[in-house]
């Protein structure tokens, strides 16, 4: 983009405008805040745990004409855009169109997570590795081929799902019920106007994040999530139940792969494509027995991936995303914690279901110390003070430590700590990293 008039130099402080309102969104601003280079920080909308750190500003993070206002007005000289339907709805294109500077992908960018079939394509198109495929926009024909395909199987709504738009089917009438459930009760709403239905891969997942300008690439920690709201993986898909980071089953040697096989061809094929990547990419991956392959890509932080992997860094996270968002990271210098995060969130009973709201959480002020961190999801102000539930997942908590077992503990003793009517959450975060750390 052009060089806005009397853009600030990076020596001097910078008021930034973080836009969301979960977990996510709060370890942003968390790390933000630790910058010598930030100035004043805002967040719209924000949460009560964001508000310690931030101006609340009330407009919706799909409102994008309102913050795109609020920046020229309030002389914002970056804006950091966490949620996926904001970077899906253009708002890095309205921003840029007015010369604000802004971190993340444009609309067109971000379509490597709006739209699972324009990835699934253009992977194949520049041949990285993923499962096979095929795309349907008519049910009939996606249920005739269900009924043929090899078993087990994936449905997965073409768009944005809130990380839920996966089904596992175990068995054709699982694999026709996801089909009918997605295109035919729209349970995804128009996301699920098209389906990709592919194979199902064996293996073991993790997250991969990378900065990036369009052309040098910066790789963060690495981050396993926990998709499934029951211990042992089971039950239907969340958002996130809890994460760790480093991932230790992504050896170095397998990385370097990844960042050959997978990170580089989908920054150098978005430049062939006239869709020139810029901000944070995040790879979900298999890691199959012929190797690591791509369940999905997003176009910004993992929640609750965040709240693991930003703990570890201990460079400035403003200097790199304000030099994204002026065109050159070259000459950023990550540098990082030896130490390990785990984060284990707390939800709403009946989450992923429906769940009651407004439930006041006890016992905030106990659980954080300087090894436990506290990262509002979905809170909101209560009476007296207080901070009640006001969505599914509520809080994540995480524990830091010089050992794998000890962040993990730290994590649990904290969680242990809260209380909320209805409060639920996994009690075997990190146990599968066990099998791997056995051979470290």
């Amino acid at each position: 983009m052009e060089s806005p008039m009397n853009s600030p130099s990076i020596n001097e402080q910078l008021r930034i405008l973080v836009v969301g309102a979960g977990g996510r969104e709060h370890a942003l601003v968390w790390k933000l805040a630790q910058s010598p280079l930030v100035g004043k920080l805002f967040c719209a909308p924000g949460n009560p745990g964001i508000a310690q750190l931030a101006t609340g500003v009330d407009i919706s993070s799909t409102n994008i004409a309102a913050l795109r206002h609020f920046a020229q007005e309030g002389r914002i000289d970056l804006t950091v855009a966490g949620p996926e339907a904001a970077l899906v709805a253009g708002i890095v294109d309205e921003f840029e169109a007015h010369g604000l500077y802004i971190f993340g992908p444009s609309q067109q960018a971000a379509m490597l997570e709006g739209s699972k079939a324009f990835a699934k394509d253009f992977m194949r198109k520049y041949r990285i590795p993923t499962a096979a495929y095929q795309t349907f926009t008519q049910t009939e024909e996606a249920r005739k081929y269900l009924l043929n395909c090899k078993i087990p199987i994936v449905v997965k709504a073409d768009g944005l799902a809130a990380g839920k738009g996966a089904i596992v089917a175990h068995s054709r009438n699982e694999a026709v019920n996801a089909l009918e459930t997605i295109m035919e009760g729209k349970q995804f709403g128009e996301a699920g106007n098209r389906v990709v239905i592919e194979e199902f891969m064996e293996g073991e997942e993790v997250s991969v994040f990378c900065l990036t300008d369009g052309m040098n690439l910066c790789i963060l920690p690495a981050a396993q999530d926990h998709k499934a709201i029951y211990n042992d993986d089971l039950g239907p898909n969340t958002g996130g139940m809890g994460a760790y980071s480093p991932a230790p089953i992504l050896s170095a040697e397998l990385l370097q792969r990844v960042h050959r096989q997978i990170l580089q061809p989908v920054i150098e094929g978005m430049a062939l494509e006239h869709k020139p990547y810029r901000g944070i990419l995040y790879a979900g991956l298999m890691i199959t027995a012929e190797g690591a392959k791509v369940v999905e890509f997003n176009c910004r932080l993992g929640d609750p991936e965040a709240q693991a992997v930003l703990p570890l860094i201990t460079s400035d996270l403003a200097e790199a995303m304000w030099l994204v968002a002026k065109g050159d990271l070259s000459d950023y210098k990550l540098t990082l914690a030896a130490q390990w995060a785990l984060a284990v969130v707390l939800a709403s009973g009946g989450y992923p279901g429906e769940y009651e709201t407004g439930k006041v959480i006890n016992g905030l002020p106990h659980a954080e110390d300087k090894n436990v961190l506290m990262f509002h999801a979905g809170t909101a102000p209560g009476p007296r003070g207080k901070v009640v539930t006001s969505g599914g997942r509520v809080l994540a908590v995480t524990g830091l430590g010089d050992t794998f077992q000890q962040a993990r503990e730290r994590a649990y003793q904290a969680v242990n700590r809260i209380r909320f009517e209805g409060e639920y959450h996994r009690t075997d975060i990190g146990a599968k990293a066990m099998k791997h750390l056995v051979n470290l």
